[in-house]
């Protein structure tokens, strides 16, 4: 998230939270397309991690993207640790490990994420070469300890560094040595949220075994493919993995307000000072468990919007839905990972197409494919049948999706084509990871160091 909200509306009941979801509701010639990418910076000399101050660093970084850009600087105890665009259309901020994040703008189709990952990408090069800086699109830290790697300067990570330890044994992996690609979508009503939740719940580990690339840590090879995915099986199971409530026919915004209130809280915001709240929940909040213990301690909505973004569910709920499951990749994966939930879930044939494949699934099937997929992959099984097949028919659905929106380019070509790294790994049967577990026993001679050059963008 690039930067917590302040929003100091006073919160009296749960059903102003639940309202809060439900206006994210819009009519579906609003709907958007929102890219999220991270990657890992490292200096070209010598694949070593690049710290946050000093003159080749990744504030010099942020603010030569800012003089580029024009956009505005975002603070935390005066260092700078992002920038928003002047009216809100898209982001850079900071992960805690200095992984650099693209927040994209709310888009209306895949073309023009792919420009804006393509420009990005151009300007944040411009600034970086002279600096000896490259960026990594991997979804794990292949090489650097936890310990190598930096820490950004953002007071919630303080708080979630010190509290990850009490409740799972990977948080700090997650906080300081992941990277993912991540798309935001929206929904029409209660009814079109839930089908697209379910689905998308169903299927978000498909989306992991095919964007599988996290195969190293520490500079040798992990027994996984997606190390960024097992480390989310232990990194906070209040607030993280398949919810089963959604799997309900009658899920709705409440179902998601009820759960959310009852996990722990990370922080409170006042006067832009972050105070720690991680032993309270938000419905220990709204009953005044605050009010002395922080200024103004009753809740808002800026509270209630804020603790959102730290669930980590599969899917987020928020006033849209966030697809959480797709490791990071190199340039062609930012455009694929939009392309295929948007195929998925912007089309009503195809949404029902979905929802009919995977209706038969249950929670228990699905989390113990999710259990299974990071070590897996593709080889991994749901109701008999192996995740090699069913990613084929979701493919093909994905496909259709996208050629019934008839999103042209100017050169008439429809949005599919952005499948195309997807269709690839299923045709090979094997997954990114596993092609880079080839390498490093082949070519590159038991060596992780070549990927900072082949998968560099």
């Amino acid at each position: 998230m690039a930067r917590d909200t302040t929003d100091q509306t006073p919160v009296s009941s749960k059903d102003e939270l639940v309202a809060y979801l439900a206006e994210g509701c819009k009519p579906a010639e609003e709907f958007r397309i929102g890219t999220e990418h991270e990657k890992f910076a490292f200096f070209v000399k010598d694949n070593t991690p690049v710290p946050y101050a000093g003159e080749r660093s990744i504030s010099a970084l942020l603010t030569g993207m800012r003089d580029v850009l024009g956009w505005e600087p975002i603070l935390d105890e005066g260092k700078i640790i992002g920038l928003v665009e002047p009216t809100g259309m898209g982001a850079i901020s900071l992960e805690p490990g200095g992984q650099f994040e693209l927040s994209g703008a709310p888009l209306e189709n895949i073309h023009q994420t792919c420009r804006e990952s393509n420009a990005h990408l151009a300007q944040l090069r411009e600034i970086a070469e002279p600096l000896g800086i490259g960026f990594l699109g991997l979804g794990g830290s292949p090489l650097w300890t936890r310990d190598e790697t930096p820490r950004m300067p953002k007071s919630r990570y303080d708080i979630m560094t010190a509290y990850m330890p009490k409740v799972g044994s990977q948080g700090l992996d997650m906080m300081y040595r992941t990277c993912t690609i991540q798309v935001n979508l929206d929904f029409s009503s209660e009814a079109d949220m839930r089908r697209k939740m379910q689905v998308s719940m169903r299927l978000q580990p498909l989306a992991t075994a095919l964007f599988a690339l996290s195969p190293f840590t520490d500079g040798k090879p992990n027994g996984l493919l997606s190390w960024r995915s097992d480390i989310w099986r232990d990194t906070d199971n209040d607030r993280s993995g398949i919810l089963p409530f959604v799997f309900s026919d009658d899920f709705g915004f409440a179902d998601y307000t009820e759960w959310a209130l009852d996990v722990p809280m990370y922080f409170v915001v006042r006067d832009g000072h972050y105070h720690d709240c991680t032993h309270v929940t938000f419905r220990q909040f709204m009953d005044g468990a605050l009010s002395n213990a922080v200024p103004d301690g009753q809740p808002n909505m800026g509270d209630w919007a804020n603790h959102l973004s730290t669930l980590f569910p599969e899917v987020r709920l928020k006033r849209f839905l966030e697809m959480r499951g797709a490791d990071g990749g190199p340039w062609r994966k930012i455009c694929a990972l939009p392309a295929f939930w948007v195929g998925l879930l912007y089309d009503e044939g195809a949404l029902d197409a979905a929802m009919q494949l995977t209706r038969g699934w249950s929670f228990e099937d699905v989390r113990a494919l999710r259990d299974s997929v990071p070590r897996l992959g593709l080889d991994a099984e749901i109701a008999g049948k192996s995740l090699h097949a069913v990613s084929r028919e979701v493919l093909t659905i994905a496909r259709a999706g996208l050629q019934a929106r008839g999103q042209l380019n100017e050169e008439g070509n429809d949005e599919a084509h952005f499948l195309a790294p997807l269709e690839e790994t299923v045709a090979r049967g094997k997954t990114g990871a596993g092609e880079l577990l080839d390498l490093y026993h082949g070519a590159w001679g038991g060596s992780v160091e070549p990927v900072f050059t082949e998968f560099a963008y």
